[in-house]
């Protein structure tokens, strides 16, 4: 497999950022400076994300799901020299996270908003409220410097995603739009999540032996808040923590939590 696309600084142990569907390692930028004093943090674009390749399609899991995308990725650590690091990821990043602790392969995990503690109806409504953000970028891109220059244009073409767009850089809401609108594994990695089993505590694996975090923010309008109460009942012996007025993408809404949680 082509090697992915990546940022690596910092020193310390090794600390894998995994970001969600449809968007790229950029999204880490609020935190990773604050991070990096602590680890040698590598953030990374997912195959078919961000400025990496898609995948090569072969044998094994359905292509773009969470066990899928654990394995690639697993594959591209193995490469870097990389063993059992902590791992943290928000939405398809914090499936991806859970599946590596799952595994045995990760000595920590912290999820943000991880996908697969939904309902059917909620599941659907992730999809379907990701699809049209992607279908509204891909529209407007030769537009988008324009509108995210302005307060109420990062409002209205944001707030699905933050809870204080007001607060983000209009280049890099540009940036993160047009991630959206080209990454070529956007389709078959949403069509996966109908096929993924929602976490069970049965099926925990090795994550109730290792540190799990997982944090979800009160804002959250892709991955509701309730769906946090879920993930208490399914594994509670993690340290499950709430960002107030927090969005979906809690970086640059709560910093300085959020770092937090990454660090010593």
């Amino acid at each position: 497999m082509t090697e992915l696309s990546y940022d690596r600084r910092g020193s310390g142990p090794p600390l894998v950022l995994i970001h969600g569907l449809g968007s790229h390692r950029q999204v880490w930028s609020p935190i990773l400076d604050a991070v990096a004093e602590h680890h040698d943090v590598i953030a990374v674009d997912l195959p078919g994300f961000g400025a990496s390749p898609p995948w090569a399609l072969s044998g094994g899991p359905l292509p773009g799901s969470v066990a899928h995308l654990a394995d690639l990725l697993e594959a591209f650590l193995a490469r870097l020299g990389v063993d059992t690091p902590a791992v943290a990821g928000n939405s398809l990043g914090g499936g991806i996270a859970l599946e590596l602790g799952r595994r045995g392969h990760a000595r920590a995990v912290t999820a943000f908003a991880p996908i697969g503690f939904w309902t059917r109806a909620e599941r659907r409504w992730c999809q379907t409220a990701v699809t049209a953000a992607r279908a509204t970028a891909t529209r407007l891109d030769g537009s988008l410097p324009r509108i995210m220059a302005s307060p109420v244009g990062r409002s209205a073409f944001c707030s699905l995603f933050y809870a204080h767009p007001g607060r983000l850089d209009p280049a890099e809401c540009v940036g993160s739009a047009r991630a959206l609108a080209a990454a070529p594994g956007f389709a078959e990695a949403r069509d996966a999540f109908t096929h993924l089993r929602p976490w069970s505590f049965s099926a925990a694996g090795s994550l109730p032996r290792i540190p799990v975090t997982i944090a979800w923010g009160t804002r959250d309008a892709i991955l509701p808040h309730r769906q946090s109460r879920r993930a208490r009942a399914i594994l509670p012996t993690a340290r499950h923590v709430t960002l107030p007025s927090a969005g979906h993408l809690p970086f640059s809404d709560a910093p300085t939590p959020c770092a937090a949680l990454l660090t010593p």
